[in-house]
């Protein structure tokens, strides 16, 4: 495994980190308070090619790798938390899924659309009664002639409230449990679908999290992702990149709150000296530096597996479980050295730390990540 970036690689990093700077950075606060979804960043990603850095360009992607799509959630990341998983959602859980599974059909219609950044893509599988149980789906997909009818809801859909595509999991059948779920791409522009209004949340507060519902929707079976019954297994192969996104926007949460922890550090005074002198925090920031680092690195390895390996999925566990861990421990780090600064609005840092909690939760709580582990490490060995 290569771990120098190449030439290429560090020339969009550069790029991206331009553009979040100037960009995205300045209204992160104000879209974190108000909790309005930045569709307009999100379309002037889509012209950069950040909507689908892995798709073929072909298929209206960058058709750059997935280590290229570590940087470019890192960044966005850094500046906005919020902005970062928005683009991780359309690249990994609608984008991928649809290059992995769908038909060439499949590809012109909606693939296109969603590589390019002309539309945008939410993942709909959580429900009231089934999140890290996604077997126990209730949403039911009724096969009519060459229609599927959709009945169900969702929740904590990110990107829901402004999403031009739904990637769905129904059952055709309940009493098969997951050999009966079936995956659909479902235009949210379809007589039957309804959305809430956005979650107010701790953090990623403008993520357009919200519920879905479908209500006698007809679907062709047409937009039918891979075989009925193919669905849990798309779910769960879909996951596995979408753990390596959620892994580069906790690396990318926590830079940003060490380099705010850091030039903090060097400017504020105390006992006639800054704090960076003392050496309490000095070893804070050794310890930050250095699991960052370590996160950073797992989160490549499992984007290099998933470009040269047919599984990749324990490396997208370890990666995901690291940096969401990691991520609470520096924010955490970076407000405690703002001492009670870091605890008021007037700092980032406060948003970090809210932002950096969800990424032990979404795509798969810690605990799921240490059962995948230990399922890869016991029973795989």
């Amino acid at each position: 495994m290569q771990i120098e970036l190449s030439d290429e690689h560090v020339l969009l990093r550069d790029s991206v980190r331009r553009f979040a700077e100037e960009v995205v950075a300045p209204r992160a606060k104000e879209i974190d308070e108000s909790g309005e979804f930045p569709r307009e960043f999100y379309d002037q990603a889509g012209e950069l090619g950040l909507a689908g850095v892995a798709v073929p360009e072909e298929w209206g992607g960058a058709g750059m790798d997935a280590v290229a799509y570590c940087l470019v959630i890192e960044e966005i990341s850094r500046a906005c938390a919020t902005s970062g998983v928005i683009l991780s959602v359309n690249n990994s859980l609608v984008c991928d899924p649809i290059l992995k599974f769908g038909t060439d059909e499949q590809k012109r219609e909606f693939l296109t659309p969603l590589a390019s950044g002309a539309k945008l893509g939410c993942f709909a599988l959580t429900e009231p009664g089934a999140g890290s149980d996604a077997a126990g789906l209730r949403t039911t997909a009724r096969r009519d002639g060459d229609d599927y009818v959709l009945d169900g809801e969702k929740v904590f859909i990110t990107n829901g409230t402004h999403a031009d595509v739904a990637l769905v999991f129904a059952s055709v059948d309940l009493t098969k449990g997951h050999r009966g779920i079936t995956a659909f791409l479902v235009p949210a522009d379809r007589e039957g679908y309804g959305h809430g209004s956005h979650e107010f949340k701790l953090g990623v507060n403008a993520s357009g999290t919200t519920w879905l519902s479908f209500e006698d929707l007809r679907v062709p079976a047409a937009w039918r992702l891979g075989g009925e019954g193919d669905g849990f297994r798309v779910a769960m192969a879909t996951l596995d990149g979408g753990r390596i996104g959620i892994a580069a926007q906790a690396v990318g949460i926590a830079r940003g709150a060490m380099e705010e922890a850091l030039a903090y550090a060097q400017e504020r005074e105390q006992f006639g000296a800054p704090l960076a002198s003392f050496q309490a925090i000095q070893f804070y920031l050794a310890d930050m530096a250095t699991e960052l680092d370590a996160a950073r690195l797992l989160t490549w390895k499992a984007a290099w597996a998933k470009e040269n390996q047919k599984r990749y999925t324990l490396e997208a566990a370890q990666a995901k479980l690291f940096a969401s861990e990691m991520a609470q421990r520096v924010t955490n780090k970076a407000l405690q050295i703002h001492g009670g600064y870091g605890y008021t609005k007037e700092y980032n840092v406060e948003r970090y730390f809210r932002d950096a909690r969800i990424t032990e939760i979404y795509e798969g709580t810690s605990e799921i990540q240490k059962m995948v582990i230990a399922d890869w490490v016991v029973q795989r060995a």
